[in-house]
């Protein structure tokens, strides 16, 4: 691998674990953020990765009982909160995708506040998709695109590069590796642009038994395949 990687993480499988667990489903959701700071650091220090991508919540989360959607965006705004300090002191850029106008406020403005203190930073990038979704994304670029392009006409084309500036993070390099636990064998509508020619890995493990040495694995694994990109 000439250029550290982008690696793209769904942790799947948070309530299904707490289930086996005897525990309410934000129990597992608890025990996920702190394996995922874990990969975090494990990132921050492995030459191999420069740019990691966490989906956490869902344009279709929001079928979910509310309780658990309050306890779970609290315990992400305190993650938030706890990691600040370090993302500065690590030179960890932090990025979000998704939307900010369903998501609780305070966890909203916070969001803001930290990609504002962290844009310089270039050791590694922490990416937080948050009511994020493919098609939702994409949706929102095709509106932007139309809005900027007040001379539009009907048989008008876009480019690959035009709907790219219009994505949530368009400056993002593509997914080159992407990791679903749970044993679950789905795309989900998950950066359906970006992963146009991703690498996937499914793992049985629910992500709150994922470990450091899992992901090791993967990257391992993945510096082994030969990608074509349609050639």
């Amino acid at each position: 691998m000439d250029t550290p990687l982008h690696i793209a993480i769904i942790p799947d499988g948070n309530r299904r674990w707490a289930k086996n667990q005897s525990l309410d489903p934000w129990e597992g959701h608890r025990k996920a953020i702190n394996i995922f700071r874990s990969i975090t650091e494990w990132c921050r220090v492995d030459p191999r990765v420069s740019i990691l991508t966490i989906w956490c919540f869902s344009t279709e989360n929001w079928k979910r009982d509310e309780k658990e959607i309050g306890m779970l965006m609290d315990m992400l705004e305190q993650y938030l909160n706890d990691e600040r300090a370090s993302f500065a002191e690590n030179n960890i850029r932090f990025l979000h995708s998704g939307r900010k106008d369903r998501i609780p406020s305070s966890l909203a403005i916070l969001i803001e506040e930290i990609e504002s203190e962290t844009k310089d930073n270039a050791k590694a990038t922490i990416h937080l998709a948050l009511d994020y979704g493919g098609k939702d994304e994409l949706l929102r670029a095709m509106s932007k695109l139309t809005t900027h392009n007040s001379q539009l006409t009907t048989n008008m084309q876009f480019t690959d590069e035009e709907v790219q500036k219009h994505l949530d993070q368009p400056n993002l390099p593509n997914l080159d590796l992407i990791i679903r636990t749970s044993g679950e064998h789905r795309t989900s509508n998950f950066f359906l642009w970006q992963s146009a020619y991703s690498e996937w890995d499914f793992v049985d493990k629910f992500f709150p038994d994922f470990t450091t040495e899992d992901l090791d694995t993967a990257v391992s694994a993945f510096a082994k395949r030969t990608r074509r990109f349609g050639g």
